[in-house]
This record gives structure tokens, C-alpha cells and sequence, in this order.
């Protein structure tokens, strides 16, 4: 395919999607990326090393919208720009330095979900599906008109992760699609409604404390939604700090136990839901240090004669 493609790219997605770009013939010169945030655990595979094995000239600016950036684009006469997970908005004098169109790839099925951590929010909310959405940038975020997209189902016990690894997938499928109409100059553009959909910011770590007065299911999305390598959903018990990372529900009635009580039971650990419903413990971390949830039932059944424990609001995370 003849084209050439400036590529502003990070995490999975965004190698994904640049591996589709140069195995189906388009020219990248140029790519920016981001510094890897020395306080963030990386999981994800590096946009920067793909082009270097590539011999692509690489930027990592702190500001993508500056001078230097935008004269380096302007130098490489890309027909195209893309964002692929590239975690700053693009300006619009940016985005004009590429006469064909600047398009992204986005995680959700817009309208739904623009704006920060779309996946983490979804999954919080508890969708049923998900997906990845390539559309044209314009100056307000996510509101471009749509070029393709692909549903991805959020089954009922997957985590973010899992889910994220199809959404992967997918984005590779949907720009392979994309690229023939995209250079032919015959994509659609669809319009979006954004009365149809939604705008959700950047998450926090505050954003994972776990609120035991809510219903079991929504507990249970959450602990899914932020389980590693996502920051963790997060409790407290006795000034010691708990990360939750699986659970099970099974929509089972809490048997007396209240909203946020906690009890060792046969090496299993349980609490209480704000509905009357309990989730099981399947995984969690005590202070930081991976914990067996049937030798802490054992130890709770021990220490307090076999009486549940109140679960309480952490008074600070970790940065």
C-alpha cells in the first residue's frame, strides 16, 4: 500500500497497530512515544524497541504538541497520522499537518466511553461488551467521525487484562480493514451522536476503594476492572492495607453477614455485600505481600473465635 503514516503510539494496542501499519506496506518515518514511567509496572510490550528493530526515527517528547514535534511531522510528509493508545491530546494544528486525515484508535464502542481509561470504566459499569473504534480526531476528544469499529464481549468473570488482550486483537483487525479505503480515499466517515454516548475521565487510586454498601455484582466488576496489572481494588482491615484481585460471585445470600464484614469459613474467606449477598475471596494482598486466602481464613477463624471482621476505608494508598 502506498502511504506514509506518522505514528504517535504506546502499550499493546499501539504496537499492534503499528505492526499492522508496516506489514501491510505503509511508511512510517516517524513515530513519538512516551518515557516509561519509572512508578508504573509495564506489562505491555514497547512501541519504542519496535522501531528501533524497524530503524525508525523515534521521539519522546514530554509534549507532543510543541514546536520541535510539529516540525519533525511537517519534515516527514506523513499522508496520515495515527494515535494508537497515545495517552495525550493531539491539537489541531497537529492534526493538520496530515492532508489525508488523523485518526485514532480507540478503546470502546463510541460514543460509548470516550475519554480516559474507557476498558477499566466499562467494566465498572458492567458491560456486557466492549471493543475498539478507529475514527477520525478533531479537537474535542473521541468525537470524530467513525471509520470502522469492533465489538469484543466482557465475559462475566474476566478480568481487564483478559479482555484488553482481545481488544488488541481487534485493533489490528479493524486498521488491516481500514487501510485500503483509507488510502484509496473511499473510508466512511460516519458522524457519531454523542447524545448516544458518554465522556468518563482518568481513573485514580482513590477510584479503587472498595465501597462494601454497594451490591455484590458491582464489587465484584470493580475488583475485575482494576485487578493487576491495573492498580487493584482496595480495602482495610485493622490499619492494614488489603488489595483485592479476584473474587467470585455467586450470588449467594450473605447469611447475616453485614456490608463489609469479613469471615473465615472452611479456609474459605467471605464478605458481605450492601444487598444482602457475599462474594467469595479468591485473591488478595496483605501490606503488599501476596496472601493465601485459605491460610487468612484460618488465621481470621482463630484469632476471632470464628466471628466476622469489619472491613474498613483505607486512610491512603500507595502512589
Amino acid at each position: 500500500m502506498s502511504a506514509r503514516a506518522v505514528v504517535f503510539a504506546y502499550s499493546e494496542i499501539g504496537v499492534q497497530c503499528l505492526s499492522t501499519l508496516l506489514d501491510n506496506g505503509v511508511q512510517v518515518p516517524l513515530v513519538v512515544t512516551h518515557t516509561d514511567d519509572l512508578y508504573e509496572t509495564r506489562w505491555f510490550a514497547s512501541v519504542a524497541e519496535l522501531a528501533r528493530v524497524h530503524g525508525i526515527e523515534t521521539l519522546m517528547p514530554a509534549e507532543p504538541n510543541c514546536v520541535d514535534v510539529m516540525n519533525r511531522v511537517r519534515a516527514a510528509q506523513p499522508d496520515f497520522l495515527f494515535s494508537f493508545y497515545f495517552r495525550q491530546m493531539l491539537r489541531p494544528e497537529l492534526l493538520a499537518l496530515a492532508p489525508r486525515g488523523a485518526l485514532n484508535m480507540h478503546g470502546s464502542l463510541l460514543p460509548k466511553y470516550r475519554g480516559r481509561a474507557p476498558l477499566n470504566w466499562a467494566i465498572v459499569s458492567g458491560e456486557t461488551e466492549t471493543g475498539v473504534t478507529l475514527h477520525y480526531m478533531e479537537e474535542r476528544p473521541d468525537a470524530g467521525p467513525i471509520v470502522d469499529r469492533e465489538a469484543v464481549p466482557i465475559p462475566p468473570d474476566e478480568t481487564a487484562i483478559w479482555v484488553f488482550a482481545k481488544m488488541t486483537q481487534a485493533a489490528g483487525r479493524v486498521l488491516k480493514r481500514a487501510l485500503p479505503g483509507l488510502i484509496a480515499g473511499t473510508a466512511p466517515a460516519q458522524p457519531q451522536d454523542l447524545s448516544q454516548g458518554s465522556y468518563f475521565g482518568r481513573r485514580t487510586p482513590e477510584d479503587g476503594i472498595i465501597d462494601w454498601t454497594a451490591n455484590a455484582k458491582r464489587i465484584h466488576d470493580l475488583v475485575r476492572a482494576v485487578a493487576p496489572p491495573y492498580p487493584g481494588a482496595w480495602t482495610a482491615l485493622d490499619s492494614r492495607l488489603i488489595k483485592i484481585t479476584r473474587t467470585r460471585n455467586e450470588g449467594g445470600s450473605a447469611g447475616g453477614l453485614r456490608a463489609g464484614q469479613l469471615l473465615g469459613l472452611e479456609d474459605r474467606l467471605w464478605v458481605g455485600a450492601g444487598d444482602g449477598k457475599m462474594l467469595e475471596i479468591l485473591s488478595l494482598e496483605i501490606e503488599g505481600t501476596a496472601t493465601d486466602p485459605a491460610a487468612f481464613a484460618r488465621e481470621l477463624t482463630r484469632r476471632n473465635d470464628g466471628q466476622p471482621v469489619q472491613l474498613t476505608r483505607p486512610s491512603s494508598l500507595p502512589r
